[in-house]
């Protein structure tokens, strides 16, 4: 008796480690990067940590008063270009689902 469960509490922690170890293969996450095309013109690029595009995703640019600023959506080469606003603000790509990257005005590269 007590080997089958034994046996059988080892084959369950198998599985679990199996399906653990599947969904790890299988997740990803969003990210973004902004770069300063000129001093008023910034582009961004959002994707997938596993090299997958993201057209459609949504970008917001955000005052630190939490105003939106801009609102726009990738395109089918997952960039989008914009007329950077006066002030602080933070880009925000919102890939669902608690999925999102904030990319802060400083943080853009020139």
């Amino acid at each position: 008796m007590v080997g089958s469960k034994l046996f059988f509490l080892r084959r369950l922690a198998a599985g679990v480690g199996l399906c653990l170890a599947s969904a790890a293969a299988w997740a990803h996450f969003p990210i973004g990067h902004c770069k300063a095309l000129d001093e008023t013109t910034v582009q961004c690029k959002g994707g997938f940590s596993d090299g997958s595009t993201a057209p459609g995703l949504t970008l917001d640019v955000i005052s630190y008063d939490e105003k939106i600023l801009l609102s726009n959506k990738l395109d089918k080469d997952s960039t989008t270009t914009f007329k950077r606003p006066p002030g602080q603000f933070y880009i925000l790509f919102d890939a669902g689902a608690g999925h999102v990257v904030e990319i802060d005005h400083t943080e853009i590269d020139s």
